[in-house]
Order: C-alpha cells, then structure tokens, then sequence
C-alpha cells in the first residue's frame, strides 16, 4: 500500500510503500526524547515529494543513522541508514503518515539504550 506523510507545516511531505504491520518504538536517548513509531523500509520505497533542502539533518554518537526533520516546524519525519545486510533503509515516522490508526498497530519495543 501508498501512504503519505508530511511534517507538521507541510515544508516537508514523502510517500512510502510497503506493507504496515506493525511498527517499533525505541528507548534510545533520540527516540525517547522525540516520541517516533518507527517502520523500517528500504529506502527505495520512499519517494521524498518536497525538496531535500527542506530538511534538516541529525546525525549522534557513531553517526550511521540520519535523522532527518523539517526545518521550519522541527517535525521528525523519517531517518535514513542502512540494514546489517547493507540495505539502505528509511525508518519512518509513521505519526507523520495520514490515515494510520495508531491504536490498531501492534508495537514492538526495541532496547535501543541498551545497544
């Protein structure tokens, strides 16, 4: 299935497809803070609809995941990296995607402060 993402001020919108079964709440200092529900697709599956100027990037500790958010609102939308197979990956934020229920998403919960 399509879906359609954007930020809180529209500055930034995308478009990711795959199949939503679930998604992945981590306890990693970046992800405790921001609040994400994450669902991980290969980056080639995600189309970003506005320009990549728009976007600010973050990037912490040893730097293999970019954090990616609007500029103008802060929104994180999504980040980029790659899979321990070397796929390159996007992990989005799926608060960001409209039409989701939230509630109907089993989550997992990743130990991310632990790694």
């Amino acid at each position: 299935m399509l879906y359609r993402g954007s930020c809180h001020c529209g500055d930034v919108t995308f478009e990711a497809e795959g199949d939503l079964q679930g998604v992945m709440a981590c306890n990693c200092s970046i992800c405790r803070r921001k609040g994400a529900l994450m669902w991980f697709v290969p980056r080639d599956h995600m189309k970003l609809l506005t320009p990549d100027e728009n976007l600010a990037t973050y990037m912490f500790n040893k730097h293999v995941i970019r954090h990616r958010f609007c500029k103008r609102c802060g929104i994180h939308a999504f980040g980029e990296g790659v899979d321990p197979k070397g796929t390159a990956m996007a992990a989005i934020n799926v608060r960001c995607l409209d039409g989701v229920d939230l509630d109907a998403l089993p989550v997992t919960h990743y130990d991310g402060r632990s790694h």
